[in-house]
């Protein structure tokens, strides 16, 4: 493509007579003239010769537009336009980049038109021609699922950039980002947007999603029918919930499930769909050599991808004509107790994303299945005490997820937002995992169901709130699961002041929870920093602090409570203390949170 320019003023000054006018090119040549919307083109076909023709233009894009729609021998433009030639040369030279971009990039017109596009737009969409179409007929007039229900129209009239997400009828989905292009002074009238397929991401969302909502709908049978069921009649519940979610969610047809006798060692069949008689009744134990993937993953505690199963040592055949599998270790407290086993008659049918996203819906299974473990001793023990067994059981493991979360989140907070984005929801699930259990376990133990001596005394105002226990002592913060949770509260723990700060931003990020801790239970010496020092740092969320100091009689060298006094904190708990004064003084603490103006309810 060449790029014309009017001759200089010395070049004109040689000849003493008019120049001669330039010999006609070959006939159906084109040239791009960038010129001003007052210039004539008159001159240039003068000059150019009779059969070229002239198309003129006035920006750079436009010309980018006329190129993407013709052939044209070069562009034209004079002196006082020559910096737009060269505008127009460089991207030109720019599209050729943009041709080997994954995503999808076009320009579009304020109607909507397609004026240029790198390709991908017409791979997708499977149409021979996107130029001077409307972008959203080529997609079939897909749904606009927002945030910007108007993206391109926003986006001209904010001239600001703008993005949406895109859904067709065929279940694909495009997210799209609209920039618009600034010429000079003149509102923008054209824009730039990219289209990336996002497809799998939304499917992986939905699964998750889905997943949630099954374990929602579990907790919500009601407490004379949980108490109907036999342990028998529970983990039946549990494998056809396995099935659903496995069938219809995750989309695999083979299936089995095993759990480990850990005295023993052996693989004990909980579940297998798909899965040959023999190797159903096949013995196997948790180790990693003549067991098959399934022992070697129990032995081990890591996830295996088997991708070709005629040709891998370990693999033992499950599924008839199977060709690839998946094996996952269930864990809890980093201890297997079991194996998830996925088959499929393709080579290479499960890959790193599978993976991740089984080890995810197995985190969930496993707390669901020792949860019903730990009910079958609900028959040897009073019903209050299981559901006390039931929340220990949880509390812990599902704490750990969150610090871990919170911990991975701050160091991609500003780089990552769609790393940052995963993990709040990773935080919300654990904690609504969290609140699910302890919903089942209490309907399993209903209060009328509990002798007189043991029942709880109600408390509605620390039902639902949401308590940060911060303390080194792994006693202390299983002691305020216990204590705390009987009343129904949310308790979540750290083990010092870093890890609290942490868990203190997360929880108030619009993504998360979106609010603030009702009660912050914090330890007067903490192993990287004491009271007040947290106090501090946490009055950097929020003016009012709901911070209660727990501290023993002796001697504070740091004058801690005194300053802490000072800078407004108004409860401090002092060892040992007795249940009702826990209790009471978190009451306190919450009623002041919630009469302190602009904090959440």
């Amino acid at each position: 493509m060449n790029a014309l320019s009017e001759p200089t003023a010395t070049q004109e000054a040689e000849p003493a007579a008019s120049p001669p006018a330039a010999p006609p090119p070959p006939s159906g040549r084109k040239v791009l003239c960038l010129s001003g919307p007052n210039d004539g083109d008159a001159d240039l076909v003068r000059r150019l010769g009779e059969g070229v023709e002239v198309v003129t233009v006035s920006s750079p894009v436009r010309a980018l537009a006329c190129l993407a729609r013709g052939e044209f021998t070069g562009i034209y433009a004079d002196a006082a336009h020559f910096a737009q030639a060269a505008d127009a040369g460089r991207l030109v030279q720019n599209e050729q980049i943009l041709q080997a971009m994954p995503d999808g990039v076009v320009l579009l017109s304020a109607d909507n038109t397609v004026l240029w596009g790198n390709g991908r737009l017409k791979q997708w969409s499977n149409v021979d021609q996107v130029i001077g179409r409307n972008f959203y007929q080529i997609l079939d007039n897909p749904e606009i699922l927002g945030p910007e229900f108007c993206p391109f129209s926003t986006a001209l009239a904010n001239r600001q950039a703008s993005a949406s997400t895109l859904r067709c009828e065929d279940g694909r989905h495009f997210r799209v980002h609209a920039a618009p292009v600034f010429e000079g002074d003149q509102p923008p009238q054209h824009l730039v947007v990219t289209i990336r397929d996002v497809t799998q991401e939304v499917q992986q969302q939905q699964k998750l999603a889905a997943i949630h909502q099954a374990g929602i709908e579990l907790a919500d049978l009601t407490t004379d029918e949980v108490a109907a069921l036999t342990v028998d009649e529970r983990i039946e519940l549990l494998k056809s919930n396995i099935l659903h979610f496995t069938k219809d969610v995750l989309h695999y047809d083979v299936i089995e499930v095993r759990m480990l006798e850990q005295s023993t060692g052996e693989l004990m069949p909980l579940l297998a769909v798909g899965i040959k008689p023999e190797a159903e009744r096949r013995k196997l134990y948790a180790e990693a050599e003549g067991n098959g993937v399934t022992g070697f993953v129990a032995a081990t505690g890591q996830s295996y991808i088997c991708g070709d199963t005629s040709g891998d040592p370990i693999y033992i055949e499950g599924a008839q004509d199977a060709r690839s599998s998946l094996t996952v270790p269930l864990l809890l407290h980093d201890q297997v107790f079991g194996t998830f086993n996925v088959e499929s008659p393709d080579p290479g049918a499960f890959g790193e994303g599978d993976l991740q996203f089984l080890e995810l819906f197995c985190r969930d299974l496993a707390v669901a299945i020792n949860t019903l473990d730990l009910l079958a001793a609900e028959k040897a023990t009073t019903a209050a005490a299981s559901v006390e067994a039931i929340h220990s059981a949880v509390a812990v493991p599902v704490d750990e997820i969150l610090n871990d979360a919170v911990g991975v989140m701050e160091r991609y907070i500003g780089h990552e937002p769609d790393v940052v984005e995963r993990l709040h929801r990773v935080l919300r699930n654990a904690r609504d995992i969290k609140q699910v259990i302890q919903k089942i376990g209490q309907t399993m133990a209903p209060v009328e169901a509990r002798p007189q001596c043991v029942r709880i005394e109600p408390r509605p105002a620390l039902v639902g709130k949401h308590i940060l226990v911060v303390d080194a002592d792994d006693t202390v913060r299983g002691a305020a699961h216990s204590l705390l949770e009987r009343y129904h509260c949310n308790v979540e723990t750290a083990h010092d002041g870093k890890e609290a700060i942490a868990m203190f931003r997360s929880f108030s990020q619009p993504g998360a929870q979106g609010g603030q801790y009702d009660a912050v239970i914090a330890d007067i010496r903490m192993p990287d920093m004491n009271g007040y020092e947290l106090m501090l740092e946490l009055q950097k969320f929020t003016p009012h602090v709901p911070l209660i100091l727990m501290t023993g009689f002796g001697y504070d060298p740091g004058h801690s409570i005194v300053k802490a006094r000072q800078a407004g904190l108004k409860e401090v708990l002092y060892k040992p203390f007795r249940l009702d004064q826990l209790l009471e003084t978190v009451e306190r603490q919450i009623d002041e949170s919630q009469a302190e103006p602009g904090q959440n309810a």
